[in-house]
């Protein structure tokens, strides 16, 4: 389980403040650290490294585990490319394609946990 340091209220407090465009920069680094605890719980495990610079980095998807230097399974993008996937508002495939997603490794397409909320499944 991922260890909580936002809060559910002050998570999606931060996402609201996004989506209307009146986040500052507190706002937009709460909705991504809060975001990457969400997908730690979604997707719990080691096998991935999710990077969203300069605001976070989590750890998840069920696998073997990496313990020193660069993981093998690496995901890093820009805060605005992350909540964009996050909310819906771009998909993995086009957010790869158009070179705002940076994963390498077999492990590092986080397609089925994306959207992070809202989904029907």
């Amino acid at each position: 389980m991922a260890r909580r340091r936002i809060t559910p209220e002050d998570g999606h407090r931060a996402l609201h403040r996004v989506a209307d465009g009146s986040a500052v920069r507190a706002d937009l680094a709460t909705a991504v650290r809060f975001t990457l605890e969400e997908l730690a719980e979604l997707a719990p495990g080691n096998s991935v490294e999710v990077r969203v610079p300069p605001f976070g980095v989590t750890q998840c998807v069920e696998g073997p585990r990496h313990t020193r230097g660069t993981p093998p399974n690496v995901v890093e993008t820009d805060a605005a490319t992350w909540l964009a996937l996050i909310a819906g508002t771009t998909d993995w495939p086009a957010a790869v394609a158009a070179g705002r997603v940076a994963a390498s490794g077999q492990r590092a397409d986080l397609s089925a946990w994306l959207p992070l909320f809202g989904r029907t499944a």
